[in-house]
């Protein structure tokens, strides 16, 4: 199912940058948002081999989040901005958000990462740590993601 909705995703964002007009924000609303829930805007930037779980139920990607290479994104997962800051998140590769998580402003969580379930993560995570809590703390670090995955 998370394949499903990254597949329509992609296919859209192909045609917007095409240029073409209208069709690429119908496919967007239409498939991603009202069949699977979630929004995903058409400038994200999503890596190979990233799944969306639960087809995306509750998922939230701002327009201009860049999401690493072969991250899993659990359901309800906010990953955007504030209304004062241009920046947004940066995931890096391998990456594990867990249901619920927040990952909020000029954030940069590092490769093989974990972010707890209902997380929320407003300062920037360094490389193979575990963050969790609200706001979130490094709970571990030096952490193999082969071992929680």
């Amino acid at each position: 199912m998370s394949r499903i909705v990254l597949h329509i995703y992609y296919f859209a964002l192909y045609l917007h940058n095409l240029g073409i007009p209208v069709l690429p924000k119908l496919i967007n609303i239409i498939f991603v948002r009202l069949l699977f829930g979630c929004q995903i805007s058409l400038g994200a930037k999503i890596g190979k081999g990233s799944q969306i779980g639960y087809g995306g139920v509750g998922t939230v990607i701002h327009d201009r989040a860049v999401i690493g290479k072969n991250v899993l994104i659990g359901p309800g997962v906010v990953i955007g901005g504030t209304s004062k800051k241009y920046e947004v998140p940066v995931i890096g590769d391998n990456c594990e958000i867990a249901p619920g998580a927040k990952v909020i402003g000029p954030v940069k969580i590092g490769n093989n990462c974990i972010v707890g379930a209902n997380a929320v993560v407003i300062r920037d995570v360094a490389d193979n740590t575990i963050v969790a809590g609200v706001p979130a703390k490094v709970i571990k670090t030096d952490i193999n993601i082969h071992d929680y995955r």
